[in-house]
């Protein structure tokens, strides 16, 4: 990935007085616009972006950044960070996107531009793979595609802020790369639901590890708890104080960390811990909360949610 400082380029239908107009300084909204050779990797970039919360919109006619845009900038609208997608794909349409940018900068919208780049053999290869034609191929051949599409988007690769070849990348390198490339400073948490659930009513489905905790004494059996959840502060006191029963959540939670730090490099970025107990209302809801509080601890975004509560 490199890095590099926009040209004054003017574009293509913008008076250069308009284009050399110097943008505000702003933080809102943020718009990156996607780009790039087809095949390089511009879905997997996008999906990368919608994971990170990203509002974006794929194979946007030019003429439509402006007016979309302009939706983000009123008053009330939640989208504060737009991805747009805009290739060759676009036909006809995709000529106007020089002047749809400088559009942008005369009115203070500051955008990026991230190219996405792959070699032409590599490109071949993964047309090949999919046997799918070059958006630009027509009757002729693969690489006859690519090179109209290398001139078609030569001065727009001059422009990029940020330029990604993907010829070597898995698409776990690429995405990590695109993290990087929009990154805030802030390092991204991992995503994890801690879920207590009951055996008898059968293991989430989505479960990446499950936790036995039929092992610590039942509150069930005691009349005053019954009636009460894991939530209540006498069944959570109660399961807690059980023999065995904090070691156990000091020695899984240590466990976990190389796990969930892995996941991380792996670009894994939900997990779900599964927590059992009999009915799913008293153990499994008291220690998945001890087990969520210590995850917090560590800087994790954790929720916990109670499956089976109110079937008993």
């Amino acid at each position: 990935m490199t890095e590099k400082t926009r040209p004054p380029t003017v574009p293509q239908g913008v008076p250069a007085v308009e284009a050399a107009t110097r943008a505000p300084d702003r933080k809102e909204p943020e718009v990156l616009v996607i780009t790039g050779m087809s095949g390089a990797g511009r879905t997997r970039a996008a999906s990368v972006l919608e994971d990170l919360d990203w509002f974006v919109v794929d194979n946007l006619p030019p003429m439509m950044i402006v007016p979309l845009v302009d939706l983000m900038t009123r008053a009330g609208s939640a989208v504060e960070r737009l991805a747009v997608v805009v290739d060759v794909r676009g036909r006809q349409y995709f000529s106007e996107l020089a002047g749809a940018l400088g559009h942008l900068r005369a009115a203070g919208v500051q955008y990026r531009i991230l190219f996405l780049d792959a070699s032409d053999e590599e490109l071949v290869r993964r047309f090949e793979a999919v046997r799918r034609p070059h958006p630009l191929q027509g009757d002729g051949r693969i690489l006859d595609g690519i090179a109209d599409e290398r001139r078609a988007l030569s001065t727009l690769a001059e422009r990029a802020d940020t330029v990604i070849d993907t010829t070597n990348l898995s698409v776990h390198d690429l995405a990590r790369e695109v993290r990087a490339a929009v990154a805030d400073g802030a390092p991204e948490a991992l995503r994890v639901n801690v879920v207590a659930f009951g055996f008898k009513y059968g293991l989430p489905l989505d479960a990446d590890h499950v936790v036995d905790v039929r092992f610590l004494a039942n509150p069930y059996w005691i009349t005053e708890l019954r009636h009460l959840t894991g939530r209540d502060a006498p069944v959570r006191d109660y399961v807690l104080s059980r023999p065995g029963a904090r070691l156990f959540v000091d020695r899984y939670v240590a466990t976990l960390e190389p796990v969930l730090t892995g996941y991380l490099h792996e670009e894994k970025r939900y997990a779900t811990i599964a927590v059992g107990c009999t009915g799913g209302k008293h153990r499994s809801v008291a220690v998945a909360e001890e087990i969520a509080h210590r995850l917090r601890a560590q800087g994790l975004r954790v929720t916990v949610t109670a499956r089976d509560l109110g079937k008993e």
